[in-house]
């Protein structure tokens, strides 16, 4: 498309011609057409209706039913046959001389029959020996499939079959070559032999092991994510579990030592210093237990109601509270205190000291080791080889800069100063700044000009130059200069490699880099997507909408890791955004019950925008238990090990929305769409979720003011019409540009023009490729469960007790109006026809409105909203059974 877009702006004359004449071909193939209409088209709409109404009839579930039985009565029988050759062929009843059946010599013992015996025998000793079992596997998984609805996951099936058709038979082979046996022989069968035979010719014994090996433990890395790193670690939390495990026994043991004998004066033992030889526990008298039972017991009852807060006062950071010289060691301080210690109140202060510290050693009194503290938390870990995509990826297209000559220049820069000095309007200075698109020329006015002056002349300096797209910018912001923008004749095509390898782009602090393109004065334009925080986009078809698309996603795709990003892709059109089913793995989002991870269907989108909305919620309940404002402030507080898994809290990636085409979302499903995307826009800014909606209609009923409201970046190509440029950009400006790839990015308070970075779809399919190769997730990132809605446009209600969603927005409506019909609630609530039928259905058996009268509009029989409230209470009552 991209390429297409390229070919058809080459040549040298003026545009308007162009697209003058095109239009003009169109109507003249569609004359003879529209003469016909009267005679044929009206028959034909009749029957296309038809064919739409019975599409959903094509998908018979029996049929699905009927091909998983089958399956799996073949792989029953595959099982039966294979394991009756096993006990038949070690069994005295094995012959291979008898029937022949295909050439073959078969066993007749066998609980298959002769075909049950044949397969038997060409999968297991011909073939794969023991291996043969994969066969009735793959099949069951097949029919459970088609059954049940069980997923497939073909990754899954592939490392099966690796190791049950190759790993095994070479490994009994093997060990049959080594000592030959009857049972190795068979379970190697013919392909074992043959792998042994050939490895053996080449390296030997040594390269069958080493083979083995090799497989074996690739095989665990990819099924269990086995590796050095999971084997160090479960090796650490085995220490730890054994320190903590004797660390719990010395307490029980402390206890059991209270409940025998002296009870006082063994617990204060138990905080001595087991190598201070000075102090003997026969030298206390037990006339001196006493005061320190009374004295130390319950100051230590009352501050620990934790036992496991007591083990913290065998710490010596916390000792070094009391500065007593004469005491050898930290922790003997207690017994001193109430030894020597007439007045209770000093004692009891200098404890409380002491156990005020303890609270602060939470990782003593949760049983968390003091290097978890150390040791940050990394999101990275689980893919800490994963490396981001090569620029060497991405075409170069800088043998294709702009060459603006200065004889162009200066006879530009003469005529804008001739048609100025026409009207009487002096000129003091002028600059000229190319760019790759467009050179943009400032010129300082005489005084005593005004301004609005040289804006209305801006269809006499078009034609003056004879160029298609300019622009006046009066006056430019932060500069007291007027710009006027001219196309260039030979414009540059900037390319995502060159935007990429900026250095603006590499040395960027933002949260989501995104490197779009080029200004005017050929500087990279990177903006922060954190802080934007949603994109509208909008454009003509085939002035590079599409590709704006996929320069975002790769400025976002080199730039943060599979971690720290997922992605949501919406592509109605199907063909957009498939490339991207290759990273799946590493930056795609979706629904747990979803087969594919690009969103085609209109339910699914409406589904997958509600669990979004879900994820939000339950992203917000997690920052509030955190005590953050935002997502980064959240992430670095799990980071630093303040907020544990075991409490709920999880690592919070970004997540990007993003919607190919957002008119035909508006068009198939209307408020469904519309409204979870109005309140993510409001809301999910500060949890790290942000939109990028992109439409070829930028009409008013498809951006709507709530949608607008909470877009406050926007990007806008090409337009035909200065009204749509307006619904976009709240200004004209859209209209003038010259296409491919020529915007304006407007965030709020200033707008910039840029050329958008080309990327083609070879490179797209590039990139995804080389992130494709690498080891992903073991799944795609899983967004919450959503229940199906029942009531969905269409309307096909399975239980006709069961009321609409909408059954009270309509029923207000009804009331408020006075009128009940069917295309009323469709325009008030955005509804197919089916469902507003249902829903006047609904209305009319609850009393509300009267039946159907031909031509005559239906009665309302609720005459306020007052009685239309006490019948909803009474219908919500008895939907309760009250």
């Amino acid at each position: 498309m991209a390429e297409n877009k390229i070919r058809e702006n080459k040549p040298k004359p003026a545009p308007q011609i162009v697209e003058e004449v095109a239009p003009a071909d169109e109507a003249i193939k569609k004359k003879p057409a529209e003469k016909k209409e009267p005679k044929a088209e009206k028959p034909k709409k009749e029957k296309n209706k038809e064919p739409r109404e019975r599409k959903p009839r094509e998908k018979d579930p029996r049929i699905g039913y009927t091909i998983g039985v089958l399956l799996l009565c073949i792989a029953l029988f595959l099982t039966l046959a294979i394991v009756s050759f096993f006990v038949n062929y070690f069994g005295s009843s094995y012959s291979e001389t008898g029937t022949m059946l295909f050439g073959k010599a078969i066993q007749f013992d066998n609980i298959a029959g002769k075909f049950g015996s044949y397969l038997a025998q060409v999968l297991v000793k011909e073939s794969f020996g023991i291996g043969a079992v994969f066969f009735p596997y793959l099949l069951t998984v097949l029919g459970l499939h088609f059954t049940l609805g069980t997923k497939v996951r073909m990754w899954n099936i592939w490392k099966h079959a690796i190791m049950m058709l190759a790993w095994f038979p070479l490994l009994f082979a093997f060990i049959n070559f080594a000592s030959p046996n009857k049972v190795c022989e068979i379970f190697g069968g013919a392909v074992g032999k043959f792998l042994n035979t050939n490895i053996y010719s080449f390296m030997g014994n040594s390269g069958v092991i080493l083979a083995l090996v090799f497989v074996f433990l690739l095989y665990l890395l990819f099924q269990y994510n086995l590796s050095i790193d999971t084997i160090r670690e479960w090796r650490e939390r085995r220490a730890e579990r054994k320190a903590l495990l004797q660390q719990q026994q010395e307490e029980e043991n402390g206890k059991l030592r209270t409940e025998n004998g002296k009870p006082e004066i063994d617990t204060d033992l138990d905080d001595l210093d087991p190598d201070d030889e000075e102090i003997d526990p026969e030298e206390f008298d037990d006339e001196d237990l006493p005061p320190i039972t009374v004295i130390h017991r319950p100051t230590e009852n009352t501050i620990h109601d934790n036992p496991t807060e007591n083990t913290a006062n065998d710490h010596p950071a916390e000792n070094n509270i009391h500065d007593n010289p004469s005491e050898k060691t930290g922790t003997d301080t207690p017994l001193e205190i109430v030894k020597t210690g007439d007045d209770v109140k000093p004692e009891g202060d200098e404890v409380e000291l002491e156990i005020e510290e303890t609270p602060d050693e939470k990782t003593v009194k949760d049983g968390k080791e003091h290097h978890t503290i150390d040791t940050p938390f990394d999101p990275h870990y689980e893919l800490s080889d994963y490396k981001f995509p090569t620029l060497d990826l991405l075409t170069d297209y800088g043998d294709k800069r702009a060459e603006v000559s200065n004889e162009e220049l200066e006879a530009n820069k003469n005529k804008i100063v001739e048609t100025l000095a026409n009207y009487g309007i002096q000129i003091d200075k002028i600059k000229a700044t190319i760019g790759p698109t467009v050179t943009l020329y400032e010129i300082v006015p005489a005084a005593g000009v005004r301004i609005s002056k040289i804006k209305n002349l801006e269809d006499d300096i078009a034609l003056s130059l004879a160029a298609l797209g300019i622009r006046i910018i009066a006056p430019i912001p932060g500069k007291g200069t007027i710009g006027i923008e001219v196309p260039n004749k030979k414009p540059e095509t900037v390319s995502m490699k060159s935007v990429l390898a900026s250095e603006k782009f590499q040395n960027n602090k933002y949260a989501l880099p995104c490197a779009i393109g080029k200004t005017i004065s050929n500087e990279t334009y990177v903006f922060d997507l954190a802080k934007m925080p949603h994109i509208l986009m909008a454009g003509a078809t085939g002035q590079g909408k599409s590709v704006g698309l996929n320069a975002i996603i790769a400025s976002l795709l080199y730039s943060k890791h599979p971690s720290d990003l997922k992605f949501i892709m919406v592509d109605p059109k199907k063909v957009e955004l498939t490339l991207y089913n290759r990273i799946e793995r590493h930056y795609l989002a979706k629904l747990p019950d979803s087969e594919d991870a690009i969103i085609t269907d209109v339910k699914q989108v409406v589904r997958t925008l509600n669990s979004l909305c879900i994820e939000m919620d339950q992203r917000y309940d997690l920052l509030k238990a955190a005590q953050c404002r935002n997502i980064i402030e959240y992430n670095e507080k799990f980071k630093s090990r303040k907020l544990l898994p075991t409490e709920g809290h999880r690592y919070l990636p970004y997540i990007v929305l993003v919607v190919d085409e957002f008119a035909d979302l508006i068009m198939t499903a209307g408020r469904e769409v519309e409204s979870p995307i109005a309140r993510l826009a409001q809301l999910a800014r500060a949890i790290g979720i942000h939109l990028i909606i992109a439409t070829q209609r930028p009409s008013v009923n498809i951006i709507t003011g709530s949608i607008k409201a909470n877009f406050p970046a926007r990007i806008a190509f090409r337009v035909i019409s200065a009204v749509d440029s307006k619904t976009i950009l709240d200004q004209s400006g859209a209209n003038q540009l010259v296409g491919r790839g020529d915007m304006l990015l407007s965030t709020g308070n200033d707008m910039v023009r840029l050329q958008c970075a080309f990327i083609d779809t070879p490179e797209v399919e590039e990139v995804t490729s080389f992130i494709g190769e690498q080891r992903g997730f073991s799944e795609p990132f899983l967004l919450p469960e959503v229940p199906d809605e029942e009531g969905g446009d269409g309307g096909d209600f399975e239980d006709g007790d069961e009321r609409d969603p909408l059954f009270e927005d309509a029923a207000r409506i009804v009331v408020q109006t006075q009128q009940g019909s069917t295309s009323m609630i469709q325009r008030k609530l955005k509804l197919g026809y089916n469902r507003a039928g249902r829903i006047i259905d609904q209305l009319e058996a609850a009393g509300i409105l009267g039946p159907f009268s031909g031509s005559k509009a239906r009665e309302v029989k609720v005459a306020n909203e007052f009685a239309l409230e006490q019948i909803l209470k009474d219908l919500e009552l008895k939907d309760q059974g009250i």
